[in-house]
């Protein structure tokens, strides 16, 4: 996998994008997008409260639409691009669906569990390792958080 930081950047900047989505519609502006030899095969959003749905964070909506696309529950090879820490529940989806390489943009200090409250990613007791980079575009995608926060007190 020979992705640049420059690639990085680009594909944040999309999920970026879909972020501002899930915050046009009244969800915590997150978003991810999926990609595989430099092409976006999936992409997602927060939507929980629309779809009354708790696991309808933007990494699980990317994982079961790249799912899709490639007909498998596995997506070996893949690299997962998310604005926001994943939480737990994304953390251990990420693994079971052999992501190599996961993405983030703003570290969460309450729920993150790519090493900033719990370190899911990397449990030498599980069976599948993610490399994973945090901190792509950080400081747009915390903006973006505290600006829709910050609007909703």
């Amino acid at each position: 996998m020979n992705i640049s930081g420059n690639d990085d950047r680009r594909y944040m900047q999309r999920a970026l994008e879909l972020a501002q989505h899930a915050a046009a519609n009244g969800e915590v502006p997150v978003g991810a997008l999926i990609v595989l030899d430099d092409e976006i095969i999936a992409e997602g959003w927060n939507h929980p409260i629309s779809s009354h749905d708790t696991t309808a964070h933007a990494e699980i909506s990317a994982l079961r639409k790249a799912g899709d696309w490639l007909q498998s529950y596995r997506l070996p090879g893949t690299t997962l691009y998310v604005t926001l820490e994943p939480c737990a529940m994304c953390a251990g989806a990420i693994i079971h669906a052999r992501v190599a390489r996961l993405v983030y943009g703003a570290s969460d200090p309450k729920s993150g569990a790519c090493g900033s409250v719990l370190d899911v990613t990397g449990c030498e007791a599980l069976n599948h390792r993610v490399e994973v980079e945090g901190g792509v575009l950080a400081s747009q995608c915390g903006d973006l958080l505290k600006r829709f926060f910050a609007a909703r007190r």
